[in-house]
């Protein structure tokens, strides 16, 4: 039962990531939740920004104020899949959009959600790191 719960706390997270609204999204995380993605990743890169954010309010303050200055429109997400054990849920998605430079993006990510109390107090994000940089900054980097 446990699992089926956190599964569906993640579901309502995500939906809640594209409403923008800042209480919303810091509703499902913990006060010093951490967000680690892979070091240099293309987002962080282009942004100027860390790839591990710690704290809530970093975590949604990149939800709601950079994701959208990077995915300027038509931002979509198709899930792959949802999976949970315990207070362990992993989602599978392609997330396409219109990057702010115009370019075409779309990756395939997996993000492993470590949830505890009931909120998430981790995310572990990989994606193609090489084919982000691709279609940000046109080349792949020099360091991967």
């Amino acid at each position: 039962m446990v699992s089926e719960q956190n599964r569906e706390l993640v579901k309502q997270a995500w939906r809640s990531f594209s409403s923008r609204d800042k209480d919303l999204i810091a509703s499902f995380f913990t006060q010093d939740a951490e967000w680690l993605a892979p070091p240099g990743n293309a987002t962080a890169v282009a942004l100027g920004a860390t790839h591990h954010m710690v704290g809530r309010d970093a975590i949604v303050h990149f939800l709601t104020v950079d994701f959208p200055r990077m995915f300027v429109a038509d931002v979509a997400v198709d899930f792959r899949g949802f999976y949970a054990d315990g207070d362990v849920v992993v989602v599978e998605e392609t997330m396409q959009a219109t990057l702010a430079g115009g370019n075409a993006y779309r990756n395939d990510y997996c993000f492993i959600f470590q949830l505890r109390d009931g909120l998430i107090h981790r995310v572990r994000e990989y994606m193609d790191t090489a084919k982000g940089h691709r279609m940000v900054f046109g080349d792949a980097p020099s360091d991967q």
